[in-house]
């Protein structure tokens, strides 16, 4: 499983269970939500945890917050998705999007912000 546009990649990473979306450039609407849309149907094969590379830094405009809050998280959830992970830059320059995004859907999955993908393995073994 592999998606690549110019905007995104995103590709199932067996060791760690998840699916890792590699955000490269800004988009929005379907350039935003395509990428999405094929994490949630690998999500639903590997019932994963979502893994978001967040360091390239940029916004999401109000109608894709939007979208993911009332579409790709109750998905995700539905689909078998425990936990959010945000791979952030040391500055997390992002902060105010990603919290405004965990607050919206903290009430239905858990948040987790790491700086390397290799993380997940020391997060997921003391959740147990």
């Amino acid at each position: 499983w592999m998606y690549s546009s110019k905007y995104c990649d995103v590709k199932y990473e067996q060791e760690y269970n998840v699916v890792f979306v590699t955000w490269k450039e800004f988009c929005c609407m379907d350039d935003y939500r395509k990428p999405l849309e094929y994490a949630l149907e690998i999500i639903k094969e590997h019932k994963c945890d979502y893994v978001a590379d967040t360091r390239s830094g940029f916004e999401n405009i109000a109608e894709d917050t939007a979208w993911v809050a009332d579409y790709f998280m109750p998905k995700a959830v539905e689909y078998g998705c425990k936990c959010i992970y945000f791979i952030i830059d040391e500055n997390n320059s992002l902060k105010e999007e990603l919290e405004g995004q965990q607050a919206d859907s903290a009430s239905i999955i858990d948040f987790k912000y790491i700086y390397h993908l290799e993380e997940i393995t020391n997060e997921k073994t003391t959740d147990i």
